[in-house]
């Protein structure tokens, strides 16, 4: 049963992103009778997700996936797909009767005395009790600075804009980075009719089955995640030995560093969804990272020079939280990440909270899930 917020605060607690993190945390909330207001910068709610490709599907489960007062329905299937994710969160912010205004971006979030104040779009200027910042993992687009680039001659766009292989069909595509996104672009351009792909691969990601024996990756990723990292990479080394054919051969060894060490790093495996069958048939080959361009050719680092009809760069994205919060001290890593996350602050920033800045191997809905309760009770016991 939702509470109707209270209105003894003057202000109401602003959370900046209406997409899964956001929405999560206002619905926590509200649930607690605190006013929650959403920002959101685009048209509607889920906006990253709109945007994702055709394809893709949460790589979680679905009974894991579900945000605070919302199972989602069993209609959507174990793996949910992109448009049933967009359809959820447009249902879970009528279900809460969220309180959201889009259209408005914040620039700048300062403090003022024990409130905040929010600079955004149209000369706004908001206060808040508390803020919370949910603005998303993949946020900027990031395209890395090859020597080159800028003058290349060939078609080079970001992982972001992809959509189907559609416009591909007959072309030779070079997919730059092994990372999730990466691995599955370049086997649904495989799949698609491209007339070859190649998998441009600096650093040789961990794969795992999406499922073994019907038992979901994300559940030993939960697993996993409160073990020794040192008992944790032997067990992903035995786990990925035993259901995980060696592609040596098609240029992909088995990582040098355990799992758990690549994950405490940044790096999470690569769930396969197509890759693996994609490489063994010779429909995706795996080559060098690339180095820079020149001209309408592509510099890899082994010193191969190829000339694709397309790139895609699926080479991550940046949190772009520095125009926002840069100026407030200690906030922010020397990498732009925040210090705390979830029902944490930063000792500079009482009131000020992140979700969604992590990649969890234990997956994304679920800490969303968790850190929206957490930090939901934290401003309730604060007001």
């Amino acid at each position: 049963m939702v509470t109707t917020p209270q209105q003894s605060s003057a202000h109401p607690v602003y959370v900046i992103g209406g997409g899964p993190g956001g929405l999560a945390v206002a619905a926590s909330l509200r649930e607690r009778g605190v006013r929650a207001v959403v920002l959101e910068k685009s048209d509607a709610v889920g906006a990253s997700w709109r945007a994702h490709y055709d394809r893709l599907r949460l790589h979680t489960t679905r009974r894991l996936s579900g945000l605070p007062g919302l199972r989602m329905p069993r209609a959507f299937g174990r793996w949910v797909a992109r448009a049933d994710v967009v359809r959820y969160l447009e249902t879970y912010a009528e279900k809460h009767e969220l309180e959201i205004v889009t259209g408005v971006e914040v620039f700048r979030i300062e403090r003022a005395g024990e409130e905040w104040l929010l600079h955004a779009t149209g000369g706004r200027r908001l206060t808040g009790r508390a803020v919370v910042v949910a603005t998303g993992y993949n946020h900027t687009p990031r395209l890395p600075e090859w020597p080159g680039r800028d003058a290349y001659e060939g078609e080079l766009s970001h992982a972001r804009t992809y959509r189907n292989p559609g416009p591909y069909e007959g072309k030779d595509v070079l997919v730059v980075g092994a990372g999730n996104t990466g691995a599955e672009i370049a086997a649904d351009l495989a799949e698609g009719g491209a007339g070859r792909v190649r998998l441009a691969v600096r650093t040789v990601p961990h794969i795992v089955r999406r499922t073994t024996a019907g038992w979901p990756a994300q559940r030993s990723g939960i697993l996993v995640r409160r073990l020794p990292v040192a008992v944790a990479d032997r067990m992903g080394e035995v786990m990925g030995r035993c259901s995980l054919p060696d592609l040596t051969a098609y240029g992909l060894p088995r990582p040098e560093k355990g799992l758990a060490t690549r994950q405490r790093e940044g790096a999470i495996p690569v769930q396969d969804v197509g890759l693996i069958d994609a490489v063994r048939s010779g429909k995706v080959e795996v080559v060098a990272a690339v180095d820079a361009f020149e001209g309408g050719e592509v510099l890899l680092a082994d010193g191969t020079r190829i000339t694709p009809d397309a790139v895609i760069a699926a080479t991550g994205y940046r949190r772009a939280l520095e125009p926002l919060l840069g100026h407030l001290e200690g906030v922010l890593d020397e990498q732009g990440r925040p210090v705390a996350h979830g029902a944490r602050c930063a000792r500079e920033a009482p009131g000020l909270y992140f979700t969604g800045f992590t990649n969890p191997i234990s997956g994304m809905f679920r800490e969303l899930a968790l850190d929206a309760e957490r930090i939901a009770r934290r401003i309730a016991r604060s007001r």
